[in-house]
């Protein structure tokens, strides 16, 4: 039998009484997406997927990205399902080899924005028995909630340019991921859009704060001091510690988790022979804001 249990904390609920391998009931489903919208972070442990099954389960969400630069291979099998991997073969990388270790909100840089991300757990690196290569959230709702009165007054109607190459750049000069520069071809692939800096969040009608350090350059409305200065505000308030979530993976653990109600930054606490190998897919929200898709899962939710 579904069971959802909130983790007590900011953020996040276990999912238990469900077979993610098998078709699932338009009342299940209902009840996870208003979950997702309630608690922003949903773990699934004990799950036994093959690489279909992740697609499958991804799909219902939306449509699945694939990779955020080149183009889908369709002559692979399942070539919208990612790999998040440290492993090597023959001296190069599995999938690609570099989660993502600062603070962002995926496909916020796109003009349809991420709905969710969907990460299976293969491999976990461990030492002295800990897991490691955890993944950290923070909780935009609260942290837009807590924001003074003045400033929501402000940044009402405003919005932010997000950038795909400002994430790129800070890795491959930061983070000594081995990135090359993007090439012209990838920057006319992935070019700035444009996003409110503030969004209604479809499921709970919720407030969210949708400006992350990962991807936003400018907000538009203001001088670009002015906007340095906002920018930083935001940045800071939304990480401080009251509005954030920890998860400590076990292998077999699927965790999907609502990219419009938290930022999320991987922890890269695990060297290059502790292994860490998971399977991704990146939904977009091309379905959630659509009534005709929502309120027969959330009516079935609550049949």
């Amino acid at each position: 039998m579904l069971s959802i249990e909130p983790s007590g904390a900011i953020l996040g609920a276990t999912v238990r009484g469900i077979d993610l391998a098998r078709p699932m009931a338009e009342a299940a489903f209902g009840r996870i997406l208003l979950a997702l919208g309630q608690h922003g972070v949903l773990r699934f442990p004990n799950q036994q997927l093959d690489i279909g099954d992740v697609k499958r389960f991804s799909e219902r969400f939306g449509e699945i990205q694939g990779n955020p630069i080149q183009s889908v291979d369709a002559t692979q099998p399942y070539p919208e399902v990612g790999i998040l991997s440290n492993v090597k073969q023959n001296g190069a990388y599995i999938g690609s080899p570099d989660a993502g270790q600062d603070w962002h909100t995926d496909m916020s840089y796109r003009d349809t924005i991420g709905f969710v991300n969907v990460l299976y757990g293969i491999r976990i690196p461990r030492r002295d028995g800990k897991p490691l290569g955890g993944t950290e959230f923070a909780n935009t709702g609260a942290a837009y909630d807590a924001l003074p009165a003045d400033i929501k007054t402000r940044l009402d109607g405003m919005t932010a340019t997000h950038d795909f190459e400002k994430f790129w750049e800070h890795m491959r000069q930061h983070k000594a991921s081995g990135r090359p520069a993007m090439t012209d071809e990838q920057r006319r692939r992935r070019p700035p859009v444009v996003h409110p800096v503030c969004l209604t969040h479809p499921i709970t009608g919720r407030k969210m704060l949708y400006c992350n350090e990962g991807y936003a350059v400018r907000i538009n409305e203001l001088t670009q001091r002015e906007s340095d200065r906002m920018l930083e505000f935001l940045f800071r308030h939304q990480l401080e510690m009251r509005f954030r979530y920890k998860h400590d993976w076990n292998e077999n653990d699927l965790l999907i988790w609502d990219h419009l109600g938290t930022i999320h930054r991987a922890i890269a606490d695990y060297g290059p022979e502790e292994i860490r190998l998971m399977r991704r897919c990146q939904v977009m929200a091309t379905k959630v804001f659509d009534p005709a898709f929502l309120r027969p899962a959330l009516q079935a939710a609550c049949a």
